[in-house]
């Protein structure tokens, strides 16, 4: 049961990665396309922790948490970067 129903929402969640993928290809503004691939990031996580709980396989956690841990970075640097025009 606990599959076919995270089976279902990985479908939708895919669907819905794809059309962040569209609006950060044909976002209107920079910010926005970083929001749109912030999203990405999120959704790849619930992807991520979908196929733990679905596989039994434990690692998928921590593999998940590594990249929730590199999309923040990443976020947190373009904002930065974007309020006062450098990294450094």
């Amino acid at each position: 049961m606990i599959v076919s129903v995270l089976g279902g929402s990985s479908y939708v969640l895919a669907l819905l990665l794809f059309l962040c993928l569209y609006r950060a290809v044909r976002g209107p503004s920079v910010p926005d396309r970083v929001a749109a691939i912030n999203l990405i990031g999120t959704k790849t996580v619930i992807l991520m922790v979908f196929v733990a709980l679905a596989t039994d396989q434990l690692f998928f956690f921590d593999v998940a948490l590594v990249y929730a841990l590199i999309s923040f970075l990443m976020t947190a640097g373009m904002a930065k970067y974007f309020e006062k025009g450098s990294l450094g």
